[in-house]
Formats: C-alpha cells, sequence, structure tokens
C-alpha cells in the first residue's frame, strides 16, 4: 500500500495526534499539527506499507524526528535555551521533569539497542499518541505485552535520564 492510500485512511488520526502533541509545545512553536502530519508524510511518500501499524509505525519516527530536529534548531539559534517537554502517562513522576527532547531521543536510541520493540512502542505512545492498545495493535502484540514493556520502558528511561 502506498502512503498516500494509507494517508487517506489515517489522516484524521494522525491530525488528532499531532494537535495533542502540539498543544504541550511552547507558545510560539513554528510547526503547527497539520505542519507536522504534512512534513511527516513528505518524509514518507517514497515508502511502500503493507499495515496500517507498519504505517503508523513509521509515522511516529518521523515526527519524532521532525519534532527533535526543530528542537535542536531551536537550541542552536539561542544556545542552549532549548525546549522542554513534559512526559505523558506517568512518566512525569519517574524521569526527571521537564525532561530535554534531545535527551530523550538520545535515551530512546540506547533502549532501541537493548529493547527495539520496546523503544517503538515508546515512539508510538509518546510521539504519535497511540494508547496502549493501539501501540499494541501496531506491533502486533497483545495489550499485555505491551502494557509490560511500557512499565519496563519508564523505569528504563527514568533511570537512564537520571544517570546520563
Amino acid at each position: 500500500m502506498t502512503p498516500a492510500d494509507l494517508l487517506d485512511q489515517v489522516y484524521g488520526e494522525l491530525r488528532t495526534l499531532a494537535a495533542s502533541k502540539m498543544a504541550r509545545e511552547p507558545a510560539g512553536h513554528t510547526l503547527d499539527a497539520t505542519g507536522l502530519v504534512n512534513e511527516a508524510w513528505l518524509r514518507l511518500k517514497a515508502q511502500t506499507f503493507t499495515t496500517k501499524g507498519d504505517f503508523l509505525r513509521a509515522a511516529a519516527v518521523a515526527m519524532r524526528r521532525i519534532l527533535v530536529d526543530h528542537a535542536r534548531a531551536k537550541r542552536a539559534g539561542k544556545r542552549g535555551g532549548g525546549r522542554r517537554v513534559e512526559f505523558d502517562d506517568g512518566l512525569a513522576a519517574e524521569a526527571q521533569r521537564g525532561a530535554d527532547l534531545e535527551a530523550l531521543d538520545e535515551a530512546l536510541g540506547r533502549l532501541a539497542t537493548v529493547q527495539p520493540l520496546v523503544a517503538e512502542l515508546v515512539q508510538l505512545r509518546y510521539f504519535s499518541g497511540l494508547t496502549v492498545p493501539e501501540a499494541a495493535e501496531a506491533l502486533g502484540v497483545a495489550p499485555r505485552t505491551a502494557d509490560a514493556w511500557w512499565a519496563y520502558a519508564r523505569a528504563w528511561l527514568a533511570d537512564d535520564l537520571t544517570n546520563s
């Protein structure tokens, strides 16, 4: 299936998820939800996907990269005045408050070397805003498995971000 076919199926869902992500960004951000979805689509349009889950996984990675690139550009422009993000669903209580988006990206890279599917779950949850059952479906695992992975990821990231 081409990204255009899949985009038609999931555009509204992606737009809603992107809007919830962008609502947590500081005022004056140069990117809006539509722009985030459109940039992600531009990065994905040359690829082919077999399932909606594959497309959502790739979209989560693309949105993560776009937001991290924007954070890096802003930090470079302000010499260290980078943007801060809040974790969702309990991560804020376990990880350092206001963890830097770049630090999260680096931590996810380290997690991916140890547990790649767990890192993908975090991407789907954090960068695409999927629920645990939705992320489980996209990854092709049982919701109980995804829930256990989510608990593991929260603890792993909290430890990594605290000790980095």
